[in-house]
Protein backbone atom coordinates (compact mmCIF):
# COMPACT_ATOMS: atom_id res chain seq x y z
CA UNK A 1 0.00 0.00 0.00
CA UNK A 2 1.37 3.43 -0.98
CA UNK A 3 1.20 6.12 1.68
CA UNK A 4 0.72 9.37 -0.22
CA UNK A 5 1.70 12.62 1.43
CA UNK A 6 -1.11 14.83 2.66
CA UNK A 7 -1.81 17.99 0.67
CA UNK A 8 -0.23 21.27 1.74
CA UNK A 9 -2.03 24.39 2.91
CA UNK A 10 -1.07 25.96 -0.45
CA UNK A 11 -2.89 23.16 -2.31
CA UNK A 12 -6.10 24.06 -0.48
CA UNK A 13 -5.53 27.82 -0.84
CA UNK A 14 -5.32 27.47 -4.62
CA UNK A 15 -8.79 25.90 -4.57
CA UNK A 16 -10.08 28.57 -2.19
CA UNK A 17 -8.81 31.35 -4.46
CA UNK A 18 -10.57 29.70 -7.41
CA UNK A 19 -13.87 29.04 -5.61
CA UNK A 20 -14.05 32.18 -3.46
CA UNK A 21 -17.32 34.10 -3.88
CA UNK A 22 -16.72 37.62 -5.23
CA UNK A 23 -18.02 39.39 -2.11
CA UNK A 24 -16.49 37.04 0.49
CA UNK A 25 -14.56 38.29 3.50
CA UNK A 26 -11.61 36.06 4.48
CA UNK A 27 -10.04 35.94 7.95
CA UNK A 28 -6.73 34.09 8.31
CA UNK A 29 -4.84 33.21 11.46
CA UNK A 30 -1.22 33.76 12.41
CA UNK A 31 1.91 33.87 10.28
CA UNK A 32 2.11 31.14 7.65
CA UNK A 33 -1.64 31.03 7.05
CA UNK A 34 -1.80 34.80 6.59
CA UNK A 35 1.47 35.22 4.68
CA UNK A 36 0.59 32.48 2.22
CA UNK A 37 -2.97 33.74 1.65
CA UNK A 38 -1.68 37.31 1.15
CA UNK A 39 0.87 36.07 -1.41
CA UNK A 40 -1.74 34.04 -3.27
CA UNK A 41 -4.85 36.24 -3.06
CA UNK A 42 -4.29 39.61 -1.41
CA UNK A 43 -7.47 41.70 -1.36
CA UNK A 44 -9.03 44.46 0.75
CA UNK A 45 -11.62 41.90 1.90
CA UNK A 46 -8.94 39.89 3.72
CA UNK A 47 -8.24 40.29 7.41
CA UNK A 48 -4.89 38.87 8.49
CA UNK A 49 -4.49 38.09 12.19
CA UNK A 50 -1.04 38.20 13.77
CA UNK A 51 0.05 37.05 17.23
CA UNK A 52 -3.42 36.02 18.38
CA UNK A 53 -3.49 32.23 18.25
CA UNK A 54 -7.04 30.92 18.30
CA UNK A 55 -8.72 34.27 17.87
CA UNK A 56 -9.41 34.22 14.12
CA UNK A 57 -12.61 32.23 14.67
CA UNK A 58 -14.19 34.57 17.24
CA UNK A 59 -13.28 37.55 15.06
CA UNK A 60 -14.81 35.88 11.99
CA UNK A 61 -17.96 35.09 13.97
CA UNK A 62 -18.31 38.77 14.83
CA UNK A 63 -17.77 39.75 11.19
CA UNK A 64 -20.36 37.18 10.05
CA UNK A 65 -22.90 38.58 12.50
CA UNK A 66 -22.12 42.19 11.46
CA UNK A 67 -22.20 41.38 7.72
CA UNK A 68 -25.00 38.79 7.34
CA UNK A 69 -25.35 39.33 3.58
CA UNK A 70 -21.69 38.48 2.87
CA UNK A 71 -20.00 35.09 3.03
CA UNK A 72 -17.28 34.99 5.69
CA UNK A 73 -14.55 32.37 5.47
CA UNK A 74 -12.08 31.82 8.28
CA UNK A 75 -8.93 29.71 8.15
CA UNK A 76 -8.03 28.43 11.60
CA UNK A 77 -5.63 25.75 12.83
CA UNK A 78 -6.39 22.61 14.81
CA UNK A 79 -4.19 23.67 17.73
CA UNK A 80 -5.75 27.11 17.81
CA UNK A 81 -9.30 25.81 17.86
CA UNK A 82 -8.40 23.42 20.69
CA UNK A 83 -6.93 26.36 22.65
CA UNK A 84 -10.22 28.26 22.39
CA UNK A 85 -12.82 25.51 22.07
CA UNK A 86 -15.47 27.87 23.40
CA UNK A 87 -15.37 29.69 20.07
CA UNK A 88 -16.53 26.58 18.23
CA UNK A 89 -19.29 26.05 20.79
CA UNK A 90 -20.39 29.68 20.40
CA UNK A 91 -20.53 29.32 16.60
CA UNK A 92 -22.73 26.27 17.12
CA UNK A 93 -25.05 28.25 19.41
CA UNK A 94 -25.25 31.32 17.15
CA UNK A 95 -25.37 29.37 13.85
CA UNK A 96 -24.62 32.10 11.30
CA UNK A 97 -25.56 30.88 7.80
CA UNK A 98 -22.80 32.92 6.17
CA UNK A 99 -19.79 31.50 8.07
CA UNK A 100 -17.51 28.80 6.68
CA UNK A 101 -14.69 27.56 8.91
CA UNK A 102 -11.72 26.00 7.15
CA UNK A 103 -10.00 24.10 9.92
CA UNK A 104 -6.43 23.13 9.01
CA UNK A 105 -5.68 19.76 10.62
CA UNK A 106 -1.93 19.33 10.51
CA UNK A 107 -1.48 17.78 13.96
CA UNK A 108 0.94 20.41 15.26
CA UNK A 109 1.02 23.79 16.96
CA UNK A 110 2.69 25.35 13.91
CA UNK A 111 2.79 28.90 15.26
CA UNK A 112 4.78 27.99 18.35
CA UNK A 113 7.40 25.71 16.83
CA UNK A 114 5.69 22.56 15.58
CA UNK A 115 4.92 20.77 18.85
CA UNK A 116 2.59 17.81 18.30
CA UNK A 117 -0.99 18.14 19.48
CA UNK A 118 -1.90 15.93 22.44
CA UNK A 119 -4.40 14.07 20.22
CA UNK A 120 -3.59 14.75 16.55
CA UNK A 121 -6.05 12.06 15.39
CA UNK A 122 -9.05 13.74 17.02
CA UNK A 123 -12.04 13.84 14.65
CA UNK A 124 -12.52 17.61 14.52
CA UNK A 125 -15.61 17.37 12.29
CA UNK A 126 -17.29 15.18 14.92
CA UNK A 127 -16.17 17.65 17.59
CA UNK A 128 -17.78 20.50 15.61
CA UNK A 129 -21.00 18.51 15.22
CA UNK A 130 -21.09 17.88 18.97
CA UNK A 131 -20.65 21.64 19.44
CA UNK A 132 -23.86 22.21 17.46
CA UNK A 133 -22.48 22.71 13.95
CA UNK A 134 -24.34 20.07 11.95
CA UNK A 135 -22.62 20.90 8.64
CA UNK A 136 -19.13 19.64 9.51
CA UNK A 137 -17.03 17.20 7.53
CA UNK A 138 -13.50 15.99 7.00
CA UNK A 139 -11.83 16.78 3.68
CA UNK A 140 -8.68 14.92 2.64
CA UNK A 141 -7.93 16.25 -0.85
CA UNK A 142 -8.04 19.55 -2.75
CA UNK A 143 -10.49 17.94 -5.18
CA UNK A 144 -12.89 17.08 -2.35
CA UNK A 145 -12.45 20.63 -1.03
CA UNK A 146 -13.34 22.07 -4.47
CA UNK A 147 -16.49 19.96 -4.50
CA UNK A 148 -17.37 21.04 -0.94
CA UNK A 149 -16.83 24.72 -1.75
CA UNK A 150 -18.97 24.35 -4.87
CA UNK A 151 -21.85 22.91 -2.85
CA UNK A 152 -22.11 25.47 -0.05
CA UNK A 153 -25.80 26.37 0.22
CA UNK A 154 -26.83 30.00 -0.02
CA UNK A 155 -28.08 30.46 3.52
CA UNK A 156 -29.87 28.08 5.80
CA UNK A 157 -28.39 25.37 7.93
CA UNK A 158 -26.01 27.42 10.05
CA UNK A 159 -22.23 27.63 9.85
CA UNK A 160 -20.14 25.03 8.07
CA UNK A 161 -16.84 23.45 9.12
CA UNK A 162 -14.52 21.84 6.58
CA UNK A 163 -11.61 20.06 8.27
CA UNK A 164 -8.72 20.11 5.78
CA UNK A 165 -6.12 17.42 6.36
CA UNK A 166 -2.67 18.88 5.59
CA UNK A 167 0.96 18.08 6.03
CA UNK A 168 2.53 19.54 9.17
CA UNK A 169 4.03 22.98 8.71
CA UNK A 170 5.95 25.19 11.09
CA UNK A 171 6.00 28.98 11.29
CA UNK A 172 9.12 30.64 9.94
Amino acid sequence: MVNAARPSRADYYRVLADKLPANALVVTSLGNASYLWAAMHHAPENFYIEDAMGLALPLALGVAIAQPARPVIVVEGDGAVLMHLGSLVTVGAVGPDNLTILLIQNGVHAASGGQALTNPALDLAQLARSAGISRARNVATPEAFASAMGSVPAGGGGAEVLVLSTEPDVEV
